[in-house]
C-alpha cells in the first residue's frame, strides 16, 4: 500500500500524502468533518469538507477505530492562542477516503478515554486488542522493543553468542518453585522454569559468554500485581566469572537499554548511573532496622522489606537499583556456589529496582563432586539430573550468570499498576485467554 506514517507526514510538513489508520475521534459540524486519524506513530487531524462529496461520505456513517485511508494536502495547523510559541503540528485537507475495514457501533471498551473512565483490569485484558490500541498502552512494547535492543546492543559489541534453548525439559530446573507437567507421548515432560541448565552447557561446550531470551513458565498460585504463569526472561551466562563479575556486567547491560530507550522513546525516564549500589542481606536487614522498618527474619526479603529498602537507598544515593547479595543455603538453588568459609551463604544476589526484584543471579558450583553433594542436600534425584550433571565432568569452566525479568523492569519504568500490563497477553493461574 502507497502510504507514509503520520510521524513521517508531519515531518514532510507540506504537500500531497498518503494516510492510513484508526478513526481515534470524529466531530461533525456544518459543512465539515474532522477526524482524528491514529496509526503506530502517532495522531494527525484529518479535515473533510462536505463540498467533497465522494470523500465525505465514505466517513460521515463510519464508527469510532474504523479503518481508513486517505489522500490529501497537509497544512500546517492554526496555533491556539496562548500557544503560538508552541512547536508546529500540521492537519490534511482530505481530497481523496477510502474504507477499507468498518467497526461495530459498540465497543466493548473505549480507546478514546476520556477522564477517569479506564475499565478495570480484568476487563481490558479481556479486550486486549483494543486495550492496546491506545497510544499510551501501545508505547509500552515500544519502550519493551527499545530496551531490549539496547541489551542486545551492549552484548553483540561485547561478544556474547545468543543461544536458543528447548521448552519442553525431562526434569524441573529449579527448586522452590511449581512446575507445569505435561504430557509428551509416553513420558512426563515439564514447562522450563528456566533456561539455567542450557546456559551452564553452553559454558561447558566453551562459548565463554552468552545469552538468550525467551518464555518462562512459573505454576505457582500467586495472586499478586507482580506475578504471571509465563514471562519472557533474559538470561546471560559468562565463563571465568564470578558473581562480582555478573553484577558488574549487568549494570552496564541495563544502562545500555535505558539509553536506547532515552534515544527513540517520547518519555521521561532517568538513565542509571554506574556502578549501582551494593548491599548484603545482613546489611539490609540491619538498615531496615535502623530505619523503624519491621524486617521478616533473616533469609531473604518481603515485598514491604524490599520497598522500604529501595525507598531508603533513593534517599541516600538518588538510585532506583540496589543490588543485595550473599542469600542463605536454604532459599538458593543447589547450584549456587558457596563461601569456602562461610558454606552457609551463597555467592549469590538479586537486582532491585523501585522496590522489586527483577534479577536472580550468582556464581555456579562447577564441580561435579560439590555439585552433586549440593543437590543432595536438596534433595534433588541424581538419575534425573544425570544429563545436567554429565555438563561438568569433562571439564567445566568456572561460571556466573543471570536471569532478568523483563516485564517488571518495564512495570516499574512505566508506573504500571501490574506486571500484567506490561505483557502483551498475559498467562495468570485464572488467565488462558485471549
Amino acid at each position: 500500500m502507497n502510504r507514509i506514517l503520520i510521524k513521517d507526514a508531519k515531518a514532510q510538513g507540506s504537500g500531497q500524502v498518503t494516510l492510513a489508520g484508526f478513526i481515534y475521534n470524529k466531530r461533525l459540524h456544518k459543512g465539515l468533518a474532522f477526524i482524528d486519524l491514529r496509526d503506530v506513530s502517532g495522531v494527525m487531524q484529518l479535515v473533510f469538507e462536505e463540498s467533497n462529496e465522494a470523500a465525505f461520505n465514505v466517513i460521515k456513517d463510519l464508527n469510532l477505530e474504523s479503518v481508513i485511508k486517505v489522500n490529501g494536502e497537509l497544512k500546517e495547523k492554526p496555533s491556539r492562542k496562548g500557544q503560538e510559541d508552541a512547536p508546529k503540528d500540521y492537519e490534511m485537507l482530505v481530497s481523496g477516503a477510502e474504507m477499507l475495514s468498518a467497526a461495530d457501533e459498540n465497543l466493548p471498551i473505549h480507546v478514546l478515554q476520556k477522564g477517569d473512565a479506564e475499565p478495570d483490569i480484568d476487563t481490558r485484558l479481556n479486550w486486549r486488542f483494543l486495550d492496546l490500541r491506545q497510544p499510551e498502552h501501545l508505547k509500552i512494547f515500544k519502550v519493551w522493543t527499545e530496551f531490549e535492543r539496547g541489551l542486545r546492543a551492549y552484548c553483540n559489541a561485547k561478544d556474547y553468542t545468543q543461544i536458543y534453548t528447548p521448552t519442553l525439559m525431562s526434569t524441573s530446573s529449579e527448586t522452590g518453585s511449581e512446575v507445569f507437567e505435561v504430557k509428551y507421548f509416553d513420558k512426563k515432560a515439564y514447562l522450563g522454569q528456566s533456561p539455567q541448565f542450557y546456559k551452564q552447557m553452553a559454558m561447558s561446550v566453551g562459548l565463554e559468554k552468552v545469552f538468550m531470551t525467551g518464555p518462562v513458565f512459573r505454576a505457582e498460585k500467586s495472586f499478586t500485581t507482580r506475578h504471571v504463569t509465563e514471562f519472557t526472561g533474559w538470561d546471560f551466562e559468562i565463563s571465568y566469572a564470578d558473581h562480582n563479575d555478573v553484577m558488574n556486567e549487568e549494570e552496564q547491560m541495563i544502562q545500555s537499554g535505558f539509553k536506547a530507550i532515552k534515544e527513540k522513546v517520547d518519555i521521561d525516564i532517568e538513565v542509571p548511573t554506574l556502578p549501582f549500589p551494593r548491599l548484603t542481606l545482613k546489611e539490609v536487614k540491619e538498615k531496615l532496622r535502623a530505619n523503624n522498618i519491621k524486617t521478616d527474619g533473616e533469609e531473604d526479603l518481603n515485598p514491604e522489606e524490599e520497598r522500604g529498602i529501595c525507598e531508603i537507598i533513593k534517599k541516600e544515593t538518588g538510585h532506583d537499583f540496589l543490588f543485595v547479595t550473599e542469600y542463605p543455603v536454604s532459599i538458593r538453588a543447589f547450584y549456587h556456589m558457596r563461601f569456602e568459609d562461610r558454606p552457609e551463604i551463597t555467592k549469590s544476589f538479586d537486582l532491585l529496582y523501585r522496590g522489586l526484584e527483577i534479577t536472580t543471579g550468582a556464581q555456579r558450583e562447577h564441580h561435579i563432586d560439590i555439585l552433586e553433594k549440593q543437590a543432595s542436600e536438596k534433595n534433588m534425584n541424581l538419575e534425573e539430573l544425570a544429563d545436567y550433571l554429565n555438563f561438568f565432568r569433562f571439564g567445566c569452566p568456572p561460571h556466573a550468570g543471570a536471569g532478568i525479568g523483563m516485564a517488571r523492569i518495564i512495570m516499574k519504568m512505566l508506573n504500571l499498576s501490574s506486571v500484567k500490563e506490561a505483557i502483551f497477553l498475559p498467562r495468570d493461574v485464572k488467565r488462558l485467554t485471549p
